[in-house]
């Protein structure tokens, strides 16, 4: 057992089954995911989100907004994208969507997370979601690239609720937000149409900037 896991301040029961045991390390070290904070403000609270709520929040997006999807997907494969997607932030950490800087050492920093993690699973498991990992990355099939749309439109929509949020970023005007959000209509005319009446809303109340 590594020496910096969870579990390791407190093993589980030695007369576990050894695969339970290393699936109950992982679900455990997964803990972690609720204490990485993202830069999104909350709507229904005076503070940001965590990954573990973002990825909650995206698989009830799923169930509720499949009807947009430009290809048919199927429903609970998208769920485990979104779910599985920001788990490898555990060890590489967030990286805000308007950070330029993080955004230069991110993928390395993440397939190296990836490695990291999911090598915890049993051999069969940490193939499964590594490969639900780097699906979504790659937005090679339908699912991914509707998963991806809803991981761009719910920090939209906490935006629009905290009238600017990371809107606010420095050097962020209405044309970058609609750069880094243009994978929603990638995968969804209609909730492309309803990011753009956002952006669009957002610059003309002064919520995010217009080009100078």
């Amino acid at each position: 057992m590594l020496t910096d896991l969870l579990t390791a301040s407190n093993p589980l029961p030695e007369e576990l089954d050894e695969r339970l045991a290393a699936q109950l390390a992982f679900v455990v070290e997964v803990d972690r995911l609720k204490t990485v904070l993202r830069q999104s403000p909350l709507a229904a609270a005076a503070r940001r989100e965590n990954d573990a709520e973002h990825s909650w929040h995206l698989a009830l997006m799923v169930i509720l907004l499949a009807e947009y999807a430009d290809e048919p997907i199927d429903v609970g494969h998208t769920m485990a994208l979104v779910v599985v997607h920001d788990l490898v932030e555990i060890y590489a950490g967030d990286t805000p969507l308007y950070d330029t800087v993080g955004a230069a050492t991110q993928e390395a920093r993440e397939r190296a997370a990836a490695d990291r993690l999911f090598g915890l699973l049993p051999a069969d498991q940490a193939t499964l979601l590594r490969g639900l990992w780097d699906e979504f990355e790659a937005k090679s099939t339908p699912e991914a690239r509707f998963a991806k749309a809803l991981d761009r439109l719910e920090p939209l929509l906490l935006n629009w609720m905290a009238r600017g949020g990371t809107w606010r970023t420095p050097g962020v005007t209405a044309a970058v937000s609609r750069a880094r959000t243009s994978a929603i209509a990638e995968a969804s005319r209609a909730l492309g149409a309803a990011a753009e009446a956002i952006i669009g809303e957002g610059e003309r109340r002064g919520w995010v900037a217009s080009e100078a």
